[in-house]
Formats: structure tokens, C-alpha cells, sequence
């Protein structure tokens, strides 16, 4: 199983998908793991070398508590695309997967060839991380998980797919609650509102009509806005695009970066 050593923790990441294709960095969001993406693979797979990657403190992906930055989350995703030995990319993340693909493109411009921000925001509610991150830290990842995946999931998926809900609900409570924190710090100090105006590289923002997290509505028609030429698709879906529409989340993702 590959891991990659970076300062105060070990990455881990999948390669697979078609030798020789474009590569496609999968990242996923706080509270879940690479497994995010397994619904959409085999519609990905025919495509592009798919390299999936366990956020810092999630998945499998070990790491010393405290709090992270998105910055030092950018530099873990480029520490393991140097060991898997791919230059550049392109990138698709959700939630926090998003912000860190957008901290990379600003930070690291030119190792992105094109970005694809899934259900994700260049600004959230600070006090209302601070408040999250501190009840994680003292009771732990259940105290949360109602909250969370009312979130993540709508209640529509939930009544057509009750053991996928159950099994993200399952990978939500198992998820390290200091890895967690750590993460949520990066979300609510993060500063990306004022400096995505820079991003120069491709970019596609998905919404989803049922997310109410990161909605169009103050959300993405932010990133819309600001970032350069940005297009957009818009799926039936709540916060976890890739498992509530992940046909149609690939199809889209297909036909911006291969075009």
C-alpha cells in the first residue's frame, strides 16, 4: 500500500485507471475518505490514470494532531504526486478537496492543467467551524454526526439508498476526530475569497440543488464570479455529489477536461 512521508504524517493514495491516460487527482472531503469517489470510478476509468488520495488525518492517512492549514494540505497532495512521479494534473475535489485544488492553483500555479471545484466555497461560516471544532475535540466525531450528515446527504438519497447513508455514517464516526479538527481549522482560517481571482487554469464549479452547505446561492456563484472564465454544472445532489449523481458528475467532469 503506498504511503508518502510528509511532515507529521503519512499520505495515503490509489493509482489506477488507463496506463498512459491524462492524470486525475480525486481529493475528498472532511469526514470521508478516497471512498467518496468509488461510484464514479468506473465512469472515470476509461479516461484518465485516476490518483485518489486520503486527506491528512482521514482515511487512512495517519497524522499528528493540531491544526492544519491549506497550505500544508496543498503541499501533502504535491508531495504525492512527486512520488507517484506526475508533474502536473488535473484536479477534481469536494468540500475541502476544492479548497485545497484552489490553494494549489494559486500557490503552485501551472502544475494544475484544469480544476474542478465540487460542491465547495472560497469562504465558510468561521465562528460556526470554531464552535465545530471544539465540540469534535472534546466529545468526538458522534457529537457531530447528525449534524454532518444532514449535510452531506439529502433526505431523498437517504430513502432510496439507506445502506449508503448507513456506511457514510459508519466512515463519519470511525474518522479520526483530531484529524477532523485539524482539518476544520484549514476551512475556517482559510483565505481564499480574496486571492481566487488569480486562479488561471480551467476551471468547472459543480453545485448540487440540494447541497445546502456550499449552495449556489453564496457559494459557488462566488467562485463563478471571481475565478476566470470558470463554467459551471449544476446535479441533483446534496453536499456528496459523487454519491448521489455520480453518472452525471462524470460525464460532466469528461466532458470539461477532456475538451
Amino acid at each position: 500500500m503506498p504511503f508518502t512521508q510528509v511532515s507529521g504524517a503519512q499520505i495515503y493514495w490509489k493509482m489506477d485507471g488507463r496506463e498512459g491516460a491524462p492524470v486525475l487527482v480525486l481529493l475528498n472531503s472532511i469526514g470521508s475518505d478516497m471512498d467518496l469517489w468509488d461510484p464514479a470510478l468506473a465512469h472515470l476509468r476509461d479516461q484518465f490514470r485516476l490518483l485518489r488520495i486520503d486527506t491528512r488525518g482521514h482515511g487512512a492517512s495517519q497524522a499528528e494532531p493540531g491544526d492544519y492549514t491549506l497550505s500544508l494540505l496543498a503541499e501533502d497532495i504535491l508531495a504525492v504526486a512527486k512520488e507517484a512521479g506526475v508533474e502536473s494534473f488535473a484536479l477534481a475535489g469536494v468540500s475541502l478537496g476544492g479548497m485545497i485544488g484552489m490553494e494549489i492553483a494559486l500557490s503552485h500555479p501551472g502544475v494544475l492543467e484544469k480544476l474542478v471545484l465540487v460542491c465547495t466555497s472560497a469562504t465558510m461560516d468561521a465562528a460556526s467551524w470554531a464552535q465545530r471544532i471544539a465540540t469534535v475535540r472534546e466529545k468526538g466525531m458522534v457529537a457531530i454526526a447528525e449534524m454532518a450528515m444532514g449535510r452531506f446527504l439529502s433526505p431523498e438519497f437517504r430513502a432510496e439508498e439507506p445502506a449508503v447513508y448507513d456506511a457514510v455514517l459508519r466512515q463519519l464516526i470511525a474518522t479520526n476526530a483530531q484529524g477532523y479538527a485539524g482539518c476544520g481549522a484549514a476551512i475556517r482560517d482559510m483565505d481564499l475569497a480574496g486571492r481566487i481571482s488569480a486562479i488561471a487554469c480551467p476551471t468547472l464549479v459543480v453545485t448540487g440543488t440540494r447541497d445546502t452547505s456550499t449552495p449556489l446561492e453564496g457559494h459557488g456563484e462566488t467562485l463563478l464570479q471571481t475565478i476566470p472564465g470558470a463554467q459551471h454544472l449544476a446535479l441533483e445532489a446534496a453536499h456528496l455529489a459523487p454519491l448521489e449523481a455520480p453518472e452525471a458528475l462524470a460525464a460532466g467532469m469528461t466532458s470539461f477536461l477532456t475538451n
